[in-house]
């Protein structure tokens, strides 16, 4: 009877460590987004279905308020692509990863790679950049992203100074 009683024991045990969710993945349908919204950035489609109503974005943002409403984040990139004659995330060793927290939080992380070609003088620059996304109910409702943006600044300066140059000797 012992014997009996340590095996279902056992059994239970067994069956209960193998049927413990996972909490680190590199493939799930929240990767999946992820990868939806990627393409939408690259293909200036600019899909928000995959969003909540309530998402934040924040890029860059070293406050809890400084956040975009996703209708924001889409003006935010529009108004961002003049810059550029060119501009996506590459398909250069993308990393995807999904985590569930102790707290059963949902997120995904990725770390791609940005190229982009500036309108004005056709100077490529090319940014390593972190993005990752909690989810609730399939749906994303945090966004945030860091990137070392000062090349791009930088370049944005240099161009609008030689502009002014330019604009002064032809007055």
């Amino acid at each position: 009877m012992k014997k009996i009683f340590f095996l279902g024991l056992a059994i239970v045990l067994f069956t209960a460590c193998q049927t413990k969710d996972k909490r680190y993945t590199q493939q799930s349908p929240e990767i999946e987004t992820v990868k939806k919204a990627i393409k939408s950035y690259n293909d200036k489609t600019y899909d928000t279905s995959i969003y909540a109503d309530s998402a934040k974005t924040f890029f860059n943002s070293n406050s809890k308020d400084n956040y975009m409403s996703s209708d924001e984040t889409i003006a935010y990139h529009k108004a961002n692509d003049e810059n550029y004659s060119s501009r996506g995330f590459t398909s250069n060793d993308p990393e995807y990863e999904m985590v569930v927290t102790d707290d059963g939080d949902t997120w995904v992380n990725c770390w791609l790679e940005w190229k982009a070609t500036m309108a004005a003088n056709g100077k490529e620059i090319t940014i390593p950049i972190h993005l990752t996304y909690k989810f609730v109910d399939g749906k994303i409702t945090r966004q945030v992203g860091y990137w070392d943006s000062s090349e791009v600044v930088l370049e944005l300066l240099a161009i609008e100074s030689a502009q002014k140059v330019s604009d002064s000797i032809a007055e």
